[in-house]
C-alpha cells in the first residue's frame, strides 16, 4: 500500500517536472485571475477573495473542507464579504484523476462533487494501486451522474488535463505553493495555520 503509493506519487511528481519543461515558456499567470476557471462562492464584488489549493487526496484538504470552509461560509460568504476560490493542486496521480472528473462536471454539480470526495476520502483513496482507486472513485461519483463512459474520457482529456497541471506549475511559481492546503488572502499567501480563526484573523483586518 505504502510503496504503491509512493510510486503514484513518484509518476505524477515526474508528469509536473516534464510539463514545466514544456510550457516554461509561455506564461500562465492569467489562468489564476480569472475565476471562471474555478469553483467559486461566494459574490464577485466581495472585498475579500480567498484562494484554496487542494489536493483532493490529502486529508488535510478534506479537514479544511469538511470543518473551516462551512464556517467560513455562514460568516462570510453568506454576509457578501468574502469569495471562496477553490484551485486544483494535486499531489499525486489519484488526485491528479478526481481533478479531472470535476473539472469535467457541470458548474452546478462541481460543489457536491467536493462535498463528497472529501466526506468519502478514506474510501475511496483506500486501493492497493491507481486501477483500485480508479474504480472506488468510479464507484462514488456514479451518484452524482457520471456514467463509466464520461469517467474514462475525462481521465484522457488533454485539455482538462494540461488546464491542471498548468494551473499547478503557475501557483508554484506565483505563490511558492508546493503543500496543501494552501491559502492566498488577496494575493497574499497566509502564514501558519490554516485553521479558522486564523483565517479570520486575516479577514477581520480586511474588511
Amino acid at each position: 500500500m505504502i510503496r504503491s503509493n509512493l510510486n503514484i506519487k513518484i509518476f505524477f511528481l515526474i508528469k509536473i517536472i516534464l510539463s514545466f519543461l514544456i510550457f516554461s515558456v509561455k506564461s500562465y499567470s492569467d489562468n489564476l485571475e480569472k475565476n471562471d476557471s474555478f469553483i467559486v462562492l461566494g459574490s464577485d464584488t466581495a472585498i475579500v477573495k480567498i484562494k484554496v489549493f487542494s489536493s483532493l487526496t490529502c486529508p488535510h484538504c478534506a479537514n479544511f473542507h469538511t470543518k473551516v470552509v462551512p464556517k467560513i461560509k455562514s460568516e462570510y460568504i453568506d454576509t457578501g464579504k468574502v469569495q471562496l476560490i477553490f484551485i486544483d493542486f494535486p499531489l499525486d496521480q489519484a488526485a491528479f484523476n478526481a481533478s479531472k472528473i470535476l473539472n469535467c462536471l457541470d458548474k452546478t454539480k462541481q460543489i457536491a462533487f467536493l462535498d463528497t470526495i472529501y466526506e468519502t476520502q478514506m474510501k475511496w483513496t483506500n486501493g492497493s494501486n491507481l486501477d483500485d482507486i480508479n474504480k472506488n472513485l468510479k464507484k462514488i461519483v456514479k451518484s452524482l451522474g457520471i456514467s463509466s463512459v464520461k469517467f474514462d474520457k475525462c481521465l484522457i482529456d488533454e485539455v482538462i488535463s494540461d488546464k491542471i497541471l498548468n494551473g499547478r506549475i503557475d501557483a508554484s511559481q506565483k505563490y511558492s505553493i508546493d503543500s496543501t492546503p494552501a491559502i492566498v488572502i488577496n494575493e497574499k499567501k497566509l502564514e501558519g495555520s490554516v485553521s479558522f480563526k486564523n483565517i479570520k484573523k486575516k479577514i477581520e483586518k480586511l474588511i
